[in-house]
C-alpha cells in the first residue's frame, strides 16, 4: 500500500509543472546594483528633458485619453452590471468565510483543505436546510392557495363587503373588469409571456447562484495572493500602512458576516418558537422569511415583525397583539444584549450613518446593497479617520 502511495505521488513522465503568473518578487540586491549603474553613468546617453506638464500637445492628449477611459469604463460597467454584482456577492461570501479559513489555519489545517472544509459546510448546510424547508414550503403554500378561495368567499359574504357593495356596486365593477381582462388577447399574452419570464429568471437564479459558489471558491482560495498584488501596487513607503488598513476592513467585514449570520439564525429561531407556541399558520415559511429578512440592519427586524403579525391577524386579534408584544421585545433585548456581543468585533457605526447607508445601498443595489451598507460605511470611516483626518490636522 505504501509503495502505490508512493507511485501516486510520483511525476507523470514527461508532465511538465503548470505555468503560474506571479508578482515579480522584491529584490532589495537588484535595486542597489540599478542604483550603483546608474551613479556609473548612463550607457546609452543622458535622457533628455522630459515633456511640460504646461504643454498644450500633452494637456490635450491626457485629457482626451482620460475621456475615452472614462466612456470605456461606463460603457464596460453598464453592460456588465450582472457579472458586476456577482463578483462583487461573491467576494462579500468569502470575506465572510475567511475568518473560519484563518482559523483552521491556525489549528494547524492547510489553507486549500480550510478552504474545502469552509465552503464544503456551507454548502451541505444550505443544501441540507432547503431539503429540508422546500418540501414544507411548498406544502404550506399549496395551502394558501387552497384557502384563498375561501378567505375571498368569507369575505364577499361578510356584512362590510355587502354594505360597500350595496353603495358602489363593487361586484358589478369586478365581474365585468375580469370579463374584459379574459377577453383581452393582450392581457393573456402578457400572461404566457410573464409565466415564459419568470421561467428565465430562475434558470438566471440557478445560473447566478453556480457562477457566485465557483467564484466565491476562487476569491477564498487566492484571498492571500489577492492581498499581496494589491499592496504591491501601493508605494513601497506607503504598503506597510495599507496593508495595516486592508487588514482591518477585511477582518470587520468577515466578522460582521459571520455575526449577522448568527443575529439571523437566532432571530428566525425566537419567531419560530413564539408561532408555535401561538400556534400561528404557517410558521416554518414564515421563520423561514424572518430569517431572510433579519440580514437587512435595522430594518429587516420590523418588517418581519409586519408580515408576521398581519398572517397571525388571520387565527386571532389577541395572537396577533401577543406576538407583537414577544417580537418587539426580543428586538430590543437583541439590539442592547446579543447583537452588542456577536459585533463586538465586527464593525462599528453610528446610527445616522447606518440608517442613510442602508437605504442608499439597498436604492443602489437591492438587497445585496443593504447587506453589504454598513461594511462599506464602515470602511469608508476608517479611512476617512485614519488618512484624511490624520492629513488635515498636519496642515
Amino acid at each position: 500500500m505504501a509503495s502505490f502511495v508512493r507511485r501516486l505521488r510520483q511525476p507523470i513522465p514527461g508532465a511538465q509543472p503548470r505555468v503560474r503568473f506571479e508578482m515579480p518578487p522584491e529584490l532589495e540586491q537588484d535595486l542597489a546594483a540599478e542604483a550603483e549603474d546608474e551613479s556609473a553613468g548612463p550607457k546609452f546617453g543622458s535622457p533628455g528633458p522630459r515633456m511640460s506638464a504646461q504643454h498644450p500637445l500633452y494637456v490635450g492628449f491626457m485629457g482626451t485619453a482620460g475621456v475615452g477611459i472614462a466612456l470605456l469604463l461606463y460603457y464596460i460597467g453598464t453592460n456588465t452590471a450582472q457579472l458586476l454584482l456577482w463578483i462583487v456577492t461573491a467576494l462579500f461570501i468569502a470575506l465572510g468565510l475567511d475568518p473560519v479559513v484563518r482559523w483552521l489555519e491556525m489549528s494547524k489545517v492547510p489553507r486549500p483543505a480550510g478552504v474545502a472544509i469552509a465552503v464544503g459546510a456551507l454548502v451541505a448546510g444550505v443544501a441540507a436546510f432547503f431539503s429540508t424547508l422546500i418540501p414544507t414550503i411548498v406544502e404550506q403554500v399549496s395551502q394558501i392557495v387552497q384557502q384563498a378561495p375561501d378567505w375571498i368567499r368569507g369575505f364577499m359574504n361578510s356584512d362590510f363587503f355587502r354594505s360597500i357593495d350595496s353603495q358602489f356596486g363593487v361586484r358589478d365593477k369586478i365581474s365585468q373588469e375580469l370579463d374584459k381582462f379574459v377577453k383581452n388577447p393582450d392581457a393573456m399574452g402578457g400572461i404566457f409571456g410573464g409565466v415564459v419570464g419568470f421561467g428565465s429568471t430562475v434558470a438566471n437564479g440557478v445560473f447566478g447562484t453556480l457562477i457566485v459558489l465557483v467564484l466565491s471558491l476562487y476569491f477564498l482560495g487566492a484571498l492571500p495572493a489577492m492581498k499581496r498584488w494589491g499592496y504591491r501596487l501601493a508605494p513601497r513607503s506607503r504598503r506597510p500602512r495599507v496593508e495595516a488598513l486592508s487588514e482591518e476592513i477585511t477582518r470587520s467585514v468577515g466578522n460582521y458576516v459571520i455575526g449577522q449570520v448568527c443575529v439571523a439564525l437566532l432571530n428566525a429561531l425566537f419567531a419560530f418558537i413564539v408561532m408555535s407556541i401561538l400556534g400561528i399558520p404557517f410558521s416554518i415559511l414564515l421563520a423561514f422569511v424572518v430569517a431572510l429578512l433579519a440580514f437587512i440592519p435595522l430594518v429587516g427586524g420590523m418588517i418581519a415583525a409586519v408580515v408576521v403579525i398581519l398572517v397571525a391577524l388571520t387565527a386571532s386579534w389577541q395572537t396577533a397583539v401577543i406576538y407583537a408584544v414577544c417580537y418587539v421585545a426580543y428586538l430590543q433585548f437583541e439590539a442592547y444584549f446579543i447583537s452588542p456581543r456577536i459585533m463586538q468585533k465586527a464593525v462599528a457605526v453610528p446610527g445616522a450613518v447606518a440608517v442613510i447607508s442602508v437605504i442608499a445601498g439597498g436604492s443602489l443595489l437591492g438587497i445585496l446593497g443593504a447587506l453589504i451598507a454598513i461594511p462599506t460605511a464602515a470602511a469608508i470611516m476608517l479611512l476617512i479617520k485614519e488618512v484624511f483626518i490624520i492629513r488635515q490636522d498636519r496642515h
